[in-house]
């Protein structure tokens, strides 16, 4: 069950607006997702499926805190369409700076 689905199910009626959580809760920023034209951040994706998949990991390792930039959603693509492999995903992982 996607986290923030539970969330809102289990908000009691009586409980503070929905709005009020989102904006007091510090692990959510929004981050620009076009499902239209298949971009995160204004990175491409070549698919449907891969980029749902990406959005996916990418949403759900935000609530554990992880924001990211466009080089990390770069970075992501690149290795999900086998453009780089796991080694050099790591390599550009260490030498990079992410913002």
């Amino acid at each position: 069950m996607n986290f923030f689905f539970f969330v809102i199910c289990n908000i009691p009626k009586k409980s503070v607006p929905l709005q009020k959580i989102i904006k007091n809760n510090s692990m959510y920023r929004p981050i620009q997702i076009d499902r239209k034209n298949l971009t995160i951040m204004g990175v491409t994706f070549p698919d449907l499926v891969t980029f749902d998949n990406t959005a996916n990991a990418v949403g759900s390792n935000m609530f554990e805190g992880f924001e990211p930039t466009t080089n990390h959603i770069t970075l992501i693509r690149d290795y999900v369409t086998n453009k780089i492999n796991f080694s050099q995903f790591i390599e550009i992982a260490k030498n990079t700076n992410h913002v």
